[in-house]
């Protein structure tokens, strides 16, 4: 994801875009109460899921993505909300149904009256931003549904400089880190922070951006670990959910010949990716390389914040993260909360980050992303913990969380670790974006909610337990769908996360008169990862 210029449809420059865009968002300060208040005021909430990222999207992956944010729709519950929700293609009645029907003590149509929906019907790879600013009479069609400005905010998935230029377009707000922060997010950036704060983080060397600064800066750590560094991490600059890091494997080598042969034969995160490219993307964008932690137990939890246009930092939750791929660094999927014994440590270390993104300016959520490691056979009892990432945007652990909290009315204390409801219940999820297979191809939604009925599956608002799915759009190309299990235990919201991939799986072989050993890729094996 690069930081891209303004779009030429606002015909200014880039100094008077930027002046335009603090003007409005001075409007979220007194805007930020009312925003509180559904109940009482009228808002207009526009939301562009627009992603700006590297990546092989494949088929319908991309719409899947911009479709991950659909559990905004149960803001409609709230009966003054209005919801203006921009997807590249359109979104399946069946799945805008399905989110409207999951809405507690809310009429479905009433809700509904109270939803528009936008599409460009451009199914190209292109940010969806893009393609909005591209359309003048689309552009004045969102502004036509604004009833009034002045009650209305932009929610973007990422933001770039062309979520910047399309709250101008439209003369509302952005609920988001403006983008000359962008540099904060960074590798680098991270590292920096990390730095001046005083919070613990990986021994690593930021701002590179050739071959030659990478085995000068391995040469610098190798010597400061006796017997050399086993691994490194290469990171880029922009990387997201992994995709640009790669492993090198020094095996304590550290002379500069073996650190570029080890170099040149790193392992890539993104299946897409190869020496050329990498070292490219590293030339123009620069990256950081990191030792990699270990131990006998590794976690990989983040906490989730935002800052509110007044300044303030709030701790909103914290996840365990599930990573796979090749060397395990791929965000799959999340466990919430994160483990009682290190949820408090992290929160802490967080906080000093929160503080710091907030005097800066940095207003929306954003997320801190930890490794935590112990080696219990050398007497270790206490986790280590180490700060690796800052995502200034909303990331895979959003979306759970938020449809949770939506769905139930509860809240998280960061002091206890614990989710509860208003009623006092404990709430816990496990959720993953890639529940996969080639067999749920023959899946359509509705086949999904079908299945999801007659075997009990589905999210029951009496007793706040069940299932909920997301990114329906991706089954028929790539076999795949998001899931979210709520349950009132670590275990209890396992058993159900696992009985629902059980049945599909078992759906998908009698759809196709399929009884033994079927060539189910990524689904059972996505289900022992998840093992608590």
């Amino acid at each position: 994801m690069e930081n891209i210029l303004p779009a030429p449809q606002l015909k200014m420059t880039e100094e008077e875009a930027q002046r335009r865009f603090e003007e409005l968002q001075k409007k979220l300060v007194p805007l930020w109460k009312s925003i509180g208040a559904f109940n009482h005021d009228e808002q207009t909430v526009v939301i562009v899921p627009s992603m700006n990222i590297d990546s092989d999207f494949q088929g319908n992956e991309l719409q899947a993505y911009e479709e991950r944010f659909l559990f905004l729709l149960l803001l409609l519950r709230q009966p003054r909300a209005r919801l203006i929700y921009v997807t590249s293609q359109m979104i399946h009645p069946s799945v805008v149904d399905y989110y409207l029907d999951l809405l507690p003590g809310v009429i479905p149509s009433q809700a509904r009256k109270r939803l528009f929906l936008i599409s460009p019907l451009d199914c190209s790879p292109r940010s969806l931003s893009l393609k909005l600013l591209e359309r003048p009479r689309l552009l004045q069609q969102i502004r036509d549904l604004i009833i009034n400005p002045d009650f209305a905010h932009l929610v973007p998935y990422n933001t770039t400089s062309l979520e910047r230029d399309l709250a101008i377009q439209l003369g509302i707000p952005m609920y988001g880190a403006d983008p000359k922060f962008f540099h904060l997010g960074t590798k680098t950036g991270c590292r920096r922070i990390f730095s001046q704060e005083g919070v613990t983080h990986p021994l690593g060397i930021e701002d590179l951006h050739s071959l030659d600064e990478v085995i000068a800066a391995i040469e610098n750590m190798s010597a400061q670990r006796e017997g050399g560094l086993q691994e490194v991490i290469l990171k880029l600059n922009e990387g997201v959910s992994g995709e640009g890091n790669a492993l090198v494997r020094l095996g304590g080598r550290s002379t500069p010949d073996a650190i570029e042969a080890a170099i040149k034969g790193m392992e890539y995160e993104a299946d897409y990716m190869n020496y050329d490219d990498f070292m490219k993307n590293l030339a123009s964008r620069g990256g950081v390389v990191e030792e990699r932690i270990t131990g006998e137990e590794m976690r990989h939890p983040s906490v989730q914040m935002r800052a509110t246009p007044g300044g303030q930092v709030q701790l909103l939750s914290t996840h365990d993260q599930i990573l796979g791929g090749a060397n395990g660094q791929t965000y799959l999927g999340c466990r919430f909360p994160a483990n009682d014994e290190y949820a408090a440590a992290i929160t802490r270390e967080a906080e000093k980050v929160g503080k710091r993104l907030a005097k800066e300016g940095v207003m929306g959520r954003f997320a801190l992303d930890f490794v935590v490691a112990r080696t219990p056979s050398a007497g270790e009892t206490d986790w280590r913990l180490f700060a690796i990432e800052i995502n200034l945007r909303k990331g895979g652990t959003t979306h759970p969380f938020l449809t949770l909290q939506f769905l139930t009315d509860g809240t998280y204390n960061p002091e206890t670790a614990k989710f509860n409801t208003p009623r006092g219940q404990e709430k816990h999820f496990v959720a993953s974006d890639h529940v996969q297979s080639p067999l749920y191809r023959t899946f359509t939604p509705d086949d999904l909610f079908d299945i999801a009925v007659r075997h009990g599956l589905h999210f029951d608002t009496a007793c706040q337990t069940g299932a909920v799915f997301h990114m329906m759009a991706a089954l028929g190309d790539t076999g795949s769908v998001g899931l979210t299990a709520v349950g009132d235990s670590p275990e209890n919201a396992q058993e159900i996360y696992e009985r629902v991939v059980k049945v599909l799986n078992e759906e998908a072989q009698s759809s196709v008169g399929l009884v033994d050993e079927p060539e189910i890729k990524g689904v059972e094996a996505e289900a022992k990862d998840f093992t608590v």
